[in-house]
C-alpha cells in the first residue's frame, strides 16, 4: 500500500496506467462531494482501487473536528458477513467442512439442523432476518448470551432453499461454525490469524481504535445530531461487528478481486461471487456464497456488499466485466445511520473509471512451455449438428468453446487429472468435456455433457444420438 497523497489520489509509485487522468479524479472527487453533501453524511471517505492497488482518495466531511484520513475507522456492518464467508470457505477448501453439509453436523443445539452451510452463506436457509428483540444493533451481545437466545420461537421463515431471505443470526451461526472447527477460538481471533495478518489490514478490528470516526444519526427534519451507540454485539458480531479504514478495505478489495494464495485461492474467491440465489435470467440484484451482487443498469457485472450500523454506511463494489471494468472497486464509508445511498456512491466509483478509463488489454503473447501437440489437434472447428463452434487452446492447458457466430453458449473449460475437462462458467459450468476416441487412437468426437460435438455438420461416421439420414445432404427438401 502507497500513501495517500492528500485528498485526492495516491501516486502508488508511478507503475504505468495506476494513476487516474486529473478528469476521472476530478468526476469521482464531484461524485462523493454531492454523495456527502445531498446525503448530509458529517463525514464520507471514497476510494477507488484498480489492478490491485489504490488509485484515488477522497475525503469530505469532519471527524473529531478535522478532516478525515485513509486511516481513519468507520463500522462498516455487514461487510463483516464477507469476511466469515471467507473464513467458512477456508474451512471447506482444507476439508474441514463441506458446503452441502447441514450445518447440524457440526453444531450442536441449533435450531435449523437441517439447513447446509451454503445456505447460510447465500442466505437461502429461511431462517429469520433478525435476531430476537431487542433490537441487536442497538444492545450489548450480553442479552443473547447463547445459540438459543439469538432465535424466537419461529426461527424459520421460509422452507430451506426455496428462496433468498436475508439473514443476519444465520451468519451468527456461521461464526459459531468457524469457532467450532477452529477447536473453539474466537472467530475474530481466527479471522487476525488467517486472513487480515496476511492481507496487512491491521486496522480492521472488532472494537474501535482510535482514530475512529463516531457514529450520528441526523435529524431528518433539521441538521442537528444524535450520538448512535457502538455496542459489542456478541454471538452476532458475524453479522456486523466490524471496524476498518479505507486502506484496509482497499487491501480486501483487492483480494476479493484476485483472490491471494495465503488466504483463499481465486478459484474459491471466483465461486463466492456465482450466483447462488436467484440465479439464471435477468436480474438486478443476487447473492453468492458471502458476497452481494449487482446488475446495474448500465449491464454492469458487481460484486461486493453494503453494510450499515447504527452511526455508520459502507458499501464496496467490484467490477467483474473482462475488458471493461474487471478488477476495479469502489468503496464508500459515511457516519451516518441513514441518508446518503451509499450503495449507489460506492457502483458510481467504478462506473466513472470503467466509463472514463476503459481497461487497456494486456499484450498478446504466445504460449509458453512445451506444446502438447495432441491437444492442439484438437482446436478448430466442431459442430453441434450443424451449427458450427470453435475450440481454442488458452494458457495452462484450459479450452475455450464458442459459437462461431450469433448467439450461442460459450464456456471455458479447465482440465482434469482424469483427461477430460470441467466447465467453469456458462450453460457448461461444471459439466465435463471429454475427447472420445477411435479404436485406431484418433478423436472420432467431443462429448459435452452428453451433446456430441463432430468435425463436420451431422458427420455420418460420427456417433450422432439418433443417426444421420443415410442420404446425406441434398439440395431439395
Amino acid at each position: 500500500m502507497t500513501e495517500w497523497d492528500g485528498v485526492v489520489v495516491s501516486s502508488d509509485e508511478g507503475r504505468e496506467g495506476a494513476e487516474l487522468l486529473p478528469g476521472t479524479r476530478r468526476k469521482l472527487w464531484r461524485r462523493l462531494a454531492v454523495g456527502q453533501s445531498e446525503g448530509r453524511a458529517p463525514s464520507m471517505v471514497g476510494a477507488v482501487v484498480r489492478d490491485g492497488r489504490p488509485a484515488w482518495l477522497g475525503l469530505r466531511g469532519t471527524v473529531d473536528g478535522g478532516a478525515p484520513s485513509h486511516d481513519v475507522q468507520y463500522r462498516i456492518g455487514s461487510l463483516t458477513k464477507t469476511f466469515v464467508a471467507v473464513l467458512v470457505m477456508r474451512l471447506r477448501d482444507e476439508g474441514l467442512l463441506g458446503l452441502a453439509d447441514p450445518v447440524g453436523k457440526h453444531l450442536k443445539d441449533t435450531p435449523v439442523p437441517d439447513a447446509t452451510v451454503a445456505q447460510l452463506l447465500s442466505h437461502s436457509s429461511g431462517l429469520a432476518a433478525e435476531a430476537r428483540g431487542p433490537w441487536w444493533e442497538r444492545t450489548p451481545g450480553r442479552l443473547r448470551p447463547g445459540p438459543a437466545d439469538l432465535f424466537g420461537e419461529r426461527p424459520r421463515r421460509h422452507p430451506a432453499g426455496r428462496r433468498h431471505h436475508y439473514s443476519n443470526p444465520g451468519y451468527a451461526l456461521l461464526g459459531a461454525l468457524v469457532e467450532q472447527l477452529r477447536d473453539g477460538a474466537h472467530w475474530g481471533e481466527v479471522l487476525r490469524r488467517e486472513v487480515l495478518e496476511p492481507l496487512g489490514m491491521t486496522r480492521t478490528t472488532l472494537g474501535p481504535e482510535a482514530p475512529h470516526a463516531a457514529g450520528w444519526a441526523v435529524h431528518p427534519w433539521a441538521d442537528v445530531l444524535l450520538p448512535e451507540p457502538a455496542e459489542d454485539t456478541g454471538l452476532m458480531g458475524p453479522a456486523g461487528q466490524l471496524w476498518s479504514t479505507a486502506s484496509d478495505l482497499c487491501r480486501w478489495a483487492a483480494f476479493l478481486a484476485r483472490g491471494d494464495d495465503r488466504v483463499l485461492s481465486a478459484a474459491s474467491v471466483e465461486e463466492m461471487r456465482t450466483p447462488a440465489v436467484p440465479a439464471e435470467g435477468d436480474w438486478t440484484t443476487g447473492y453468492g456464497l458471502g458476497l452481494q451482487l449487482l446488475r446495474t443498469a448500465e449491464g454492469r457485472v458487481l460484486a461486493g456488499h453494503t453494510g450499515s450500523m447504527p452511526g455508520f454506511l459502507a458499501s464496496l463494489w467490484i467490477g467483474t466485466d473482462a475488458g471493461t471494468d474487471e478488477g476495479v472497486a469502489g468503496l464508500a464509508l459515511a457516519n451516518c445511520t441513514s441518508g446518503p445511498a451509499i450503495s449507489g456512491i460506492a457502483a458510481d466509483l467504478v462506473r466513472i473509471v470503467a466509463e472514463r478509463e476503459p481497461r487497456i488489454p494486456a499484450p498478446w503473447r504466445p504460449l509458453t512451455g512445451p506444446l502438447d501437440e495432441e491437444l492442439l489437434a484438437l482446436t478448430g472447428p466442431w459442430y453441434w449438428g450443424a451449427a458450427p463452434f470453435v475450440l481454442r487452446l488458452r494458457a495452462d492447458r484450459q479450452l475455450e468453446l464458442s459459437p462461431v457466430s450469433g448467439g450461442g453458449r460459450s464456456s471455458r473449460f479447465r482440465p482434469a487429472e482424469d483427461g477430460t475437462w470441467t466447465g467453469l462458467d456458462g450453460y457448461y459450468a461444471g459439466e465435463t468435456l471429454r475427447a472420445v476416441r477411435a479404436a485406431d487412437g484418433s478423436v472420432s468426437h467431443l462429448d459435452l455433457g452428453t451433446f456430441v460435438f463432430t468435425r463436420a455438420p451431422y458427420e455420418p461416421a460420427a456417433p450422432v444420438p439418433g443417426g444421420v439420414d443415410a442420404g446425406g445432404w441434398r439440395t431439395d427438401g
